[in-house]
């Protein structure tokens, strides 16, 4: 029993929840709005409206300068606005468009006086207004439309529109707590716009007996007994006191909400202006969003030659602007298939250039001979070193191309003069010898074995060394030394003084070191 409950219940309220949806996108709404600049009262009025046309409206409407109007009509459509009131001020007047959506019409009047809810509170000694009464919408009330003209009935028909209609078999009462009042006067050719709330009190009842029902108790310190406050009505407000005549009293068909409201019983209906306040006149009439044919004017009367020729001139216009169109279409057509056949083009050229790459490639490159003619050398290099050696060449001793250009561009110092040991030949020298060397014709050094690198960090002739490098012009082995002696050699004799056989190196005694010295002097 208790999941059948609960499930009806949420059918019950998807179902309530889903007529809730369709009877708000039913009823008519409107976005209230100001083009250009308006000033800080006429934004005030703006925002005053928008309170009116609560709860089908864009309390928080922002509007930017950049927005126009076909920004308003695009969106327009998806959250089921039906119609615009567009606010606008120049230098003399301000101007109030009312339009209907999608396709207009739209009604050009003129604000010619205004007055702000602010302003119109004040003016009153109690005034009635809270938020629930702009829970629902407003009772719109029409008085002296019903004139002949055209114009008078399209006016007639777009403020009704604005309105959401309302069934009086089903409405209830309670969800009418504020009206709109618009008259039209036929001599001044004005609409008076009010704002009034509504407020439904008992009648045939005293005021004292009144003041009882009410939700504050009356103040009776002054009274001896509660017959004189239902008798005398004392401490009430002229409000209050007010008489209620035949012209606002009424039998409720329903219980209406405040005390002593009965259904059959009488009841009057007493209204509070709450603001705003306007005086409009209506300027022009025009078809569609304000681009379309006036269809009626205040000021401008035209006869009927004279609107036949602005509808030819119009027409004219129309035809001129689709013969543009066609064009632009065409020139379009054209630049498409001149884009196409330019990429088919370079499709094809692309694939010409490719193929004749291709058989570039097959075909023997006149720029490798200059690679044959160093390879050439290379080999004639090698084969010398054959014939003067003896020997094969190590790997990379001859390199060709870029290689050997690198290798030549480095220089190398001047070859170094050594003296041969005795029993030594220029052939052994060549041949045996570790430090042997060759010059090919060329002219370049070589090695047996290939290029050796000097261990002692050797550099180029004429460039400082560092202290563990030799300079040029250092002495060889069997050379005399720096100190007047000569350096070891294997098989020769350490020096010895005549003074004193069997010591190596110069004596400590007087004689010793004035040979010494005599030596290193004779040898310097």
């Amino acid at each position: 029993m208790g999941k059948s409950k609960t499930r009806n219940q949420k059918k019950s309220r998807l179902q309530a929840n889903h007529e809730a949806e369709q009877t708000y996108l039913a009823v008519p709404h409107t976005l209230v709005f100001h083009r250009g600049q308006v000033g800080k009262n006429v934004g005030q009025l703006i925002i005053d409206i928008r309170k009116v046309m609560e709860p089908y409206t864009a309390v928080s409407l922002k509007v930017r300068k950049k927005n126009v109007l076909k920004d308003f009509v695009a969106i327009a459509g998806p959250l089921g606005v039906t119609h615009f009131n567009i606010f606008s001020k120049t230098p003399t007047s301000i101007n109030m468009k009312v339009a209907r959506l999608p396709k207009g019409p739209m009604l050009h009047f003129q604000v010619t006086k205004y007055c702000l809810i602010k302003d119109v509170v004040s003016s009153l000694k109690k005034h009635r207004m809270h938020e629930e009464q702009f829970k629902y919408h407003p009772l719109l009330i029409l008085n002296n439309f019903g004139q002949d003209g055209m114009h008078i009935k399209l006016m007639a028909t777009m403020f009704q529109n604005m309105f959401p209609s309302i069934n009086v078999h089903k409405i209830s009462l309670n969800t009418i707590k504020r009206c709109v009042l618009l008259s039209y006067n036929s001599e001044s050719e004005e609409i008076e716009f009010r704002h009034y709330s509504l407020k439904v009190v008992p009648v045939g009842v005293s005021r004292g007996v009144k003041k009882l029902m009410q939700e504050r108790f009356p103040n009776m310190n002054k009274f001896e007994d509660i017959s004189e406050l239902l008798m005398k009505g004392a401490n009430l407000s002229e409000s209050e006191a007010e008489q209620d005549e035949e012209h606002n009293v009424t039998e409720l068909p329903q219980v209406y909400s405040g005390r002593g409201n009965m259904a059959s019983q009488q009841s009057a209906v007493r209204l509070t202006e709450i603001g705003p306040r306007m005086t409009l006149r209506l300027m022009k009439i025009q078809e569609g969003m304000g681009e379309g044919n006036v269809i009626y004017h205040s000021m401008i009367s035209k006869t009927e030659e004279e609107i036949q020729e602005i509808l030819k001139r119009k027409e004219a216009k129309i035809k001129e602007k689709e013969e543009r169109r066609k064009k632009q279409e065409q020139n379009i057509a054209q630049k498409t298939e001149k884009k196409e056949e330019h990429r088919k083009k370079s499709l094809e050229g692309i694939k010409k250039k490719r193929a004749e790459a291709e058989e570039d490639s097959e075909v023997e490159d006149p720029g490798a001979q200059d690679g044959q003619e160093a390879d050439a050398e290379s080999d004639d290099e090698a084969e010398y070193y054959r014939q003067a050696v003896g020997e094969e060449p190590e790997e990379g001793m001859f390199p060709s191309g870029k290689k050997k250009r690198r290798s030549s561009e480095k220089s190398h110092g001047p070859a170094k003069k050594r003296k041969l040991s005795p029993g030594q030949s220029l052939k052994d020298r060549g041949s045996k010898s570790p430090g042997g060397q060759h010059r090919n014709q060329t002219g370049k050094k070589q090695q047996k074995g290939g290029w050796k690198k000097s261990r002692d960090g050797e550099k180029s002739f004429g460039k400082k060394m560092k202290p563990t490098g030799k300079a040029f012009g250092a002495k060889r082995a069997g050379e005399q030394d720096k100190f007047g002696g000569k350096k070891k050699r294997n098989g020769d004799r350490p020096f010895k003084s005549k003074s004193q056989k069997g010591k190596m190196g110069f004596n400590k005694s007087a004689g010793g070191r004035k040979q010494g010295f005599k030596q290193r002097k004779g040898k310097g």
